[in-house]
């Protein structure tokens, strides 16, 4: 599935309507393997530039509780795509800044031309990468997190690689080569297995080992009798390609 942030003439910036149309898209993925992996990509020569200028120019008048309605929307955005079932493949392009970046950190594979800008630019504006910080402290680590969120510096694809908010960089000409060998490697895994992982490493992130023991040995447990896990097991054992690897069909881009 391919899903495309499509406001080219403000470069892709949020808005209300934006984030909530990514929160309804987020939410109707299915968990079935109809889809196996997700690529989430902005219209035009810019992934995301952040807030919508005249989104922003509304909230300038906003009053505490219309903030937290506000703030909640986007928070929300967040959480659901985070939780998409399947990996989400970000394929940015010219600049991912502010919320543009935040989506960045909620992406499980990121590839990026080599001439793209990042940026947590929130602290420039005055105001705070509220949203977005429980996903970029989990992505880049609490040192990068306070260096780059207190002083909005704007950073390079190969900076932001160095820090593990990207994992490829790559010439312009390469870019959809690049997002399509990440989406082959995804179809060669067991949709079930890709969810209940994608799962558990949130469930299990800052815990101690012995603290989600009981979680870890329980989603093993499950997955090993489940059809899934059935049938990657024996597959594996008689030497065969399992069922969901079997269809070679390229997905529809």
């Amino acid at each position: 599935m391919t899903v495309t942030l499509n406001r080219p003439d403000v470069r892709n910036a949020f808005n209300e309507e934006l984030i909530d149309a990514l929160t309804a898209w987020a939410g109707s993925v299915p968990a079935d393997g109809s889809v196996r992996a997700v690529v989430l990509q902005g219209a035009g020569s810019v992934f995301c530039a952040g807030a919508d200028v005249q989104w922003m120019s509304k909230m300038v008048n906003y009053t505490h509780q219309q903030n937290l309605e506000d703030a909640h929307r986007a928070a929300r955005m967040l959480h659901a795509i985070d939780s998409v079932p399947v990996p989400v493949i970000g394929r940015i392009q010219g600049a991912a800044l502010g919320g543009g970046a935040g989506l960045a950190a909620v992406c499980d594979v990121v590839v990026a031309t080599d001439d793209a800008v990042f940026g947590f630019t929130e602290v420039v504006l005055g105001i705070l990468p509220a949203m977005i910080s429980p996903y970029v402290v989990s992505k880049i680590g609490l040192s990068f997190a306070r260096e780059l969120c207190l002083s909005g510096v704007r950073f390079s694809a190969a900076r932001a690689k160095e820090i593990g908010l990207v994992h490829e960089v790559v010439n312009g000409d390469r870019l959809d080569l690049t997002v399509d060998k990440h989406v082959q490697q995804f179809r060669k895994a067991a949709p079930s297995a890709i969810a209940a992982t994608k799962k558990l490493l949130r469930e299990v992130a800052g815990h101690r080992p012995g603290d989600v023991m009981s979680l870890t040995v329980d989603a093993i447990a499950r997955q090993r009798v489940s059809q899934e896990g059935q049938e990657g097991l024996r597959a594996f054992l008689e030497k065969r390609t399992a069922a969901w690897a079997a269809d070679t069909a390229r997905p529809k881009r």
